[in-house]
């Protein structure tokens, strides 16, 4: 039998912090306008999760130093747009419309925004595979069935942890067929149909993918343009107590946000202090453009490191052409986890191991500098082109990883990418990257295509707004975030 979660109330004076300059940054004329605006906004970049407790009006109003005349009529507004939910006796749940949108049902897609990720830097994974199909031999006397992986392998992600300020043993590693089966294997083994499980708005939609196949539920916690809110994942976790907790601290997917020193303390005393389970993936972790990320965030775990689980993998470092990634984990909860592996899996291809481990050992040193290069060149040239084709769009601040997280003008999002798709161009909405349909006014767009396909998809892209708006520029009445 399903059963209901229970609702989030929103503390309000983050709810003031999130509102910002909301007095000022609408062109609306009455006070409760300009705040109901502010609000909508909210709600629709995934700010506030839908179903959600507001304050109560008097809160609100307090909070705010208006009127509650203001709040009641803002929430009125809202209410009557399909922003808010309103039952007699009862705080008002933050709601969104359901305004479906018109998508090609099949159309050919010549170039893929989609996809963040390199091609392979050919001659040292050829070279890689080469070395690795020699030494194969010595295994070929095994079963090959092995679910922790190979022993070469766990010791060279154990010493790059170890170099990285983070002391790892090879026995707290389990070697697994890249990031997505680790999460899709922690998923099976900790969640039932039903729990929670806590993740940032955005994030990896590869993970919202397998949150929902294993039957639980997302609970998002909404990013700033700073990056993490550690205050509202506190408070989430507290309401809440999800099961799980999913974070991506290093060159985040989709905004490019690492978490600093500080944040990374505490998010492991958050962790302590309510028990929770979390899932750390630092599949992007090398892929830093303007300045190596701080240690490990597992580093910072001084106290029940069994709750900490970190996730990595070679698909972006090297080549997504080689599933092969991996957890670090307490030998305990690995054990926990290989005891339910053989019903999903029986081990990793041994030659991508091997493979994988010359990689690590030798060539990581010169592959990941260049790869970094290449990466600086291109986010240089998306910026420029955005600039001259898409001047409006607004690309987040983040630092690394292989794309932007760009702020439209207005919540049109999967209605502009149905209309670059018809042009040939693949690239995913917003809310793809959220739960509930939120995030309406962003897109993702990975800057690894080489410089020519990424030039025509970028002129695509300005073709395609073009034809959703009617000109080069959008009016908006946003508050700025």
């Amino acid at each position: 039998m399903p059963t209901t979660m229970k609702a989030r109330t929103l503390d309000p004076d983050l709810l003031v912090r999130e509102l910002g300059n909301w007095r000022t940054s609408s062109k609306s004329g009455p006070t409760y306008q300009a705040l109901a605006d502010g609000l909508r906004m909210l709600i629709v970049d995934g700010r506030l999760p839908v179903g959600s407790r507001l304050p109560s009006e008097r809160v609100l109003a307090e909070a705010l130093r208006v009127s509650r005349t203001t709040v009641t009529a803002a929430y009125a507004d809202l209410g009557g747009t399909g922003y808010l939910h309103a039952r007699r006796g009862a705080r008002s749940t933050v709601a969104l419309p359901h305004t479906p949108v018109s998508v090609p049902a099949a159309t050919f897609a010549a170039i893929n925004l989609a996809s963040a990720a390199l091609a392979a830097p050919a001659s040292a994974v050829q070279d890689a595979f080469t070395e690795a199909a020699r030494e194969s031999a010595g295994y070929l006397q095994q079963t090959g069935h092995d679910m922790r992986g190979i022993l070469p392998f766990r010791e060279a992600i154990a010493e790059r942890y170890c170099a990285r300020g983070l002391p790892t043993e090879a026995d707290q590693i389990m070697v697994t067929s890249g990031a997505q089966h680790a999460i899709a294997l922690i998923l099976t083994t900790y969640v039932q149909p039903g729990d929670r499980v806590l993740v940032e708005q955005p994030t990896y939609h590869g993970a919202l993918s397998a949150i929902a196949t294993a039957g639980a539920r997302p609970v998002p916690v909404a990013m700033t343009r700073e990056g993490w809110e550690l205050d509202a994942v506190h408070a989430a976790v507290r309401q809440l107590a999800p099961t799980l907790a999913y974070l991506v601290p290093d060159n985040h997917n989709p905004t490019g946000f690492s978490m600093p020193p500080a944040d990374r303390k505490r998010i492991c005393d958050i962790v302590a202090e309510t028990r929770t389970r979390t899932v750390i993936d630092e599949t992007l972790t090398d892929i830093w453009i303007d300045e190596p990320v701080p240690p490990p965030v597992a580093a910072s775990m001084s106290a029940r490191t069994d709750l900490m689980i970190t996730i990595g993998s070679m698909s972006k470092s090297f080549w997504g052409g080689m599933r092969i990634g991996w957890i670090r984990a307490e030998p305990s909860v690995l054990a926990t986890i290989r005891a339910v592996r053989p019903s999903i899996d029986l081990g990793t291809s041994v030659v991508e191991q091997l493979a994988a481990a010359i990689l690590l050992t030798h060539r990581a040193a010169e592959v990941l500098p260049e790869r970094r290069e290449i990466l600086r060149r291109r986010r240089t040239l998306l910026l420029e082109l955005l600039e001259q084709h898409l001047p409006e769009w607004r690309p987040l601040p983040g630092t690394g990883g292989m794309s932007l997280w760009v702020q439209l003008p207005a919540p049109v999002s999967s209605a502009m990418c149905a209309s670059a798709s018809r042009l040939g161009v693949e690239l995913p909405p917003g809310p793809r990257f959220g739960v509930d349909g939120t995030l309406e006014r962003f897109v993702r767009i990975p800057f690894a295509l080489p410089e020519d396909e990424l030039t025509e998809a970028i002129e695509l892209l300005g073709t395609a707004w073009r034809s959703i708006t009617g000109s080069a520029t959008v009016e908006s009445t946003a508050v700025v975030i």
